[in-house]
């Protein structure tokens, strides 16, 4: 469809649309919600009190806030404060109902955030991580003056959860040093730490256990003490990752509801770490068949059932299971995506949808649009196409998209090829700005689910290890291959284009595969791998050395192998690159290293620097980088048949 020259063309429309996330509730206080959304043109967390429709912005930050949490009375709102994007920060919280932000752990200093976990009774435990002290977890009872470390190893873990009556505390773990598989470690907590007088640390294993003293008196203690421990990796030829989704909304209940990849997939199972029996969830639709694709699940409230969350080939779908007699039964969603899902007190459930062609909104089984953003709803899209592709390491599956009004007998178009980022990540039938935007203006789009992809089973997943990037690239190549054989794709005018880990793939496709691009298009990617792993964050450098089997010192081969620097001489077409100078992830000066390469040999790059992490939550910030990626492509390629605005001529 045509467009007016001074209208807001329909990609613009789609990134200035408001959305919203899925409301998170209070546990003991229900008409408390917390949710994010971009109404005022940046991601920030509001406040919404159900009983009384009041909707409240609760911050406001130049780079804005996603990260927030809602204490079980509903009283307070927990937001993580870092400094534009950066992602090391502390907590902070605010009243629900407005008021100063306050430090809300005093004493511990600025980290990266390793999870938080905020109990009924006032408990609190926050997850921190740091190049210096790796994983640390600090403890805070109702009335103590400061928090006490209770837990600290190199390697990268988190916070589990708490059980509901704030005895019991999960903690995920990859001690053994696989950072694709982790482990549970449980543990009681006792007693409480005034925080006068001096503190001595023992240690049992890697649990640290805090005694306060004043001379001969003792003012305070806390014991923490392993309960159960399951662990799937150490000493095994097939390490299986294990990983905590939740305790039992109950009183005195010590059952905990872990994912697992036994079977090879993920899927969960109730472990009662108290016994240590394990109850196996044979979940199986109405007709009795075995649900296929990675299974997660929550407890619903009462603990006597669970929201079961299916996914499958790119789209999802929910179900409620029954612990008494395991019937399974499907809940109403369309075709699509579901982005998350959460089970309400009175017995419905509300539900993030959308799919390619339908933007987000949040409803309920009940029938009804929960929550939905103000404002006028974002243009829709098109549908996608399923493709399979035989490829080297299996069937890989591929979703395609073709301009509107366009039809096969159209071909070749310019096609985007559009790489996810992760890597343990997948491109689904869900709405996406982004690939609207290269649809209104003429292009197909291809977005491929490579090995590494999530969704596929455990054996896809981890097939990405120590050929880094050159594993999903032959993914790719076999999926091009498709795409121009079948008539899709023009050979002469292919962009590679994605964001961090796909815009890693971009440089590393444009140097490996240099005949078969006509251009690249990477946003925060990895660029030079040995400066990217000195300079990131501590959680990305453990899945660093789990991918490529050690550290650049130890498999030097490996590292250059996979970095798009060593491949920089044989890039052939025009590079774009975008950065963020505080991104922890994909640092910077890493690009800077490549950009420099491409200088000093002459190669046609342009390079868009941005004040802010690895991404923008700021909406014209979003805006102008994909308009300078558009117009970058469009000087460069030109698609014909098209004018400036992606309006057809």
């Amino acid at each position: 469809m045509s467009e007016e020259k001074s209208a807001v063309p329909a990609w613009e429309l789609r990134f200035r649309a408001a959305r919203v996330s899925l409301p998170d509730w209070a546990e003991d206080a229900p008409d408390r919600a917390l949710y994010v959304s971009n109404a005022t043109g940046t991601y920030e967390v509001y406040a919404w009190d159900r009983a009384t429709g009041e909707h409240r912005r609760v911050t406001d930050r130049p780079n804005g806030t996603t990260d927030a949490e809602l204490s079980p009375d509903g009283d307070w709102v927990w937001w993580f404060d870092d400094h534009d994007g950066d992602e090391f920060g502390v907590w902070r919280r605010q009243p629900f109902a407005g008021g100063p932000d306050e430090e809300a752990v005093p004493g511990l200093a600025p980290s990266y955030s390793a999870g938080l976990a905020l109990g009924r009774d006032g408990t609190v435990v926050v997850g921190r991580s740091t190049d210096e002290d790796g994983t640390t977890l600090h403890l805070r009872r109702p009335g103590d003056s400061e928090p006490v470390e209770i837990y600290r190893h190199a390697e990268y873990g988190g916070v589990g959860d708490l059980s509901h009556d704030g005895t019991l505390l999960a903690i995920d773990h990859t001690e053994h040093g696989d950072a694709m598989h982790s482990a549970i470690r449980v543990v009681r907590l006792t007693g409480s730490f005034t925080g006068t007088g001096t503190v001595e640390t023992g240690a049992v294993g890697t649990v640290a256990v805090e005694t306060g003293t004043v001379g001969t008196g003792t003012v305070g203690t806390i014991a923490v003490e392993t309960v159960a421990e399951l662990d799937e990796v150490t000493g095994r030829d097939e390490p299986r990752g294990v990983a905590c989704l939740g305790f039992a909304p109950v009183e005195g209940d010590t059952r905990l509801l872990v994912a697992h990849q036994r079977t090879g997939r993920w899927e969960p199972m109730i472990w009662d770490v108290a016994t240590g029996t394990e109850t196996a969830l044979p979940l199986r639709d109405e007709q009795g068949r075995e649900l296929p694709g990675d299974v997660s699940a929550q407890w619903r409230p009462g603990a006597a059932e669970l929201l079961v969350e299916h996914e499958y080939e790119a789209r999802s779908e929910l179900f409620s299971y029954a612990l008494a007699d395991g019937r399974l039964t499907r809940l109403d969603t369309p075709r699509g995506t579901v982005g998350g899902a959460t089970a309400r007190p009175d017995g419905t459930v509300e539900y993030l949808w959308s799919s390619a062609a339908e933007p987000s909104a949040v409803r309920s089984t009940a029938g009804a649009v929960v929550l939905r953003a103000p404002g006028a709803v974002p243009p829709g899209s098109v549908p996608v196409e399923d493709v399979w592709v035989d490829g080297p390491g299996g069937r890989v599956h591929a979703l395609v998209q073709r301009p509107a009004g366009s039809s096969p007998e159209d071909g070749p178009l310019p096609t985007v090829f559009e790489v996810h980022g992760g890597p343990t990540h997948h491109d689904s039938d869900s709405f996406a700005a982004g690939p609207a935007a290269w649809l209104d203006h003429g292009f197909a789009v291809v977005r491929v689910n490579y090995r590494g992809s999530t969704g596929y089973g455990q054996a896809w997943t981890d097939a990405l290890h120590e050929r880094v990037g050159l594993i999903e690239l032959e993914d790719i190549a076999a999926v091009r291959e498709w795409a121009v054989d079948s008539g899709l794709a023009d050979p002469r005018r292919l962009v590679l284009t994605g964001g961090s880990w796909g815009g890693y793939l971009t440089l590393l496709g444009l140097g490996v595969q240099p005949d078969v691009w006509a251009l690249g298009v990477a946003a925060v990617p990895v660029a030079d791998y040995r400066t990217a792993y000195a300079d990131e964050m501590e959680a990305l450098k453990s899945l660093d050395r789990t991918l490529f089997g050690g550290t650049p010192e130890e498999v030097p081969d490996r590292f250059t192998a996979s970095s798009p620097l060593t491949y920089v001489e044989q890039v052939r077409v025009p590079v774009y690159i975008s950065a963020g100078v505080n991104d922890p992830r994909c640092p910077i000066r890493q690009i800077e290293n490549y950009v420099e390469r491409l200088e000093q040999l002459g190669k046609p790059h342009e390079v868009y620097r941005y004040d802010a992490g690895h991404g923008s939550l700021v909406v014209e910030e979003r805006i102008k980088q994909l308009r300078l990626e558009i117009d970058f492509v469009r000087r460069h390629l030109a698609p014909a048949g098209h004018d400036g605005d992606g309006a057809s001529t």
